[in-house]
């Protein structure tokens, strides 16, 4: 049984850790997008690809922020 609530557990932290992950990966975009001036969405429809590595790298780079944020203690004994 104990396992079972571990595996609960677990799942309904990844769960968390997702939406959390999702929502600030969205409103950061959000914020990036507002502060500069190109339209980076229409210069990815173009096919724009120095955008594209622009993007990929701001998502990268908000994602390693968030993910440490969100990551919870190590365990010590």
């Amino acid at each position: 049984m104990s396992i079972l609530i571990d595996y609960l557990t677990l799942i309904g932290w990844g769960a968390v850790g997702i939406f959390t992950m999702a929502v600030s990966l969205w409103i950061l975009l959000g914020i990036f997008t507002w502060l500069t001036p190109v339209d980076e969405w229409d210069e990815l429809k173009k096919g724009n690809l120095a955008i594209a590595i622009v993007m990929a790298s701001v998502i990268i780079g908000f994602a390693l922020v968030i993910s440490s944020a969100i990551a919870p203690p190590p365990i010590t004994p």
